[in-house]
């Protein structure tokens, strides 16, 4: 479990994962050797994943973002593992999630123009096993993206 300690590190450390150690720990209020160890903790357990860059699509070219709603015909056993499996190689979906209750799936989808959408979804989207039904919603403006926890 975490203490108040790990906490103060992580409020910091994921508003800003490039500060340096030393920068990390004065902001946390501890030594940079303390925050190094429970950085390494937290990482060894699970609470911290990963480190990443976060790409804008749009500056390279991707004007085009499409939430996908899928309903899968689940008289097939084994529909689900079968389209997640040929959806994760169609390399313009770049997020699947699944769900309980009327969609199974939500494909998030980008394109370059609404013509190469328009072939993904042709020659791509359609082509995936086990669809029932599927909702197109054309991406219009994203409000709020964050993934930092209120610590």
């Amino acid at each position: 479990m975490l203490d108040d300690t790990d906490r103060r590190i992580l409020r910091h450390y994921q508003h800003d994962p490039m500060l340096g150690p030393a920068d990390l720990a004065e902001l946390a209020g501890v030594t940079p050797a303390t925050c190094a160890r429970r950085l390494d903790k937290m990482q060894a357990s699970g609470v911290i994943r990963a480190n990443r860059a976060v790409i804008d699509w749009r500056a390279l070219g991707y004007e085009v973002e499409v939430s996908l709603r899928i309903t899968l015909d689940k008289t097939q056993p084994r529909a689900f593992d079968e389209f997640m499996q040929a959806a994760r190689d169609v390399p313009d979906v770049v997020e699947i999630q699944t769900f309980l209750g009327r969609v199974d799936l939500r494909l998030s989808v980008i394109a370059r123009d609404m013509a190469h959408y328009q072939q993904i979804y042709r020659s791509a989207i359609l082509t995936l096993p086990h669809i029932a039904d599927i909702e197109a919603l054309m991406h219009v403006a994203r409000i709020k993206s964050d993934e930092g926890l209120p610590l």
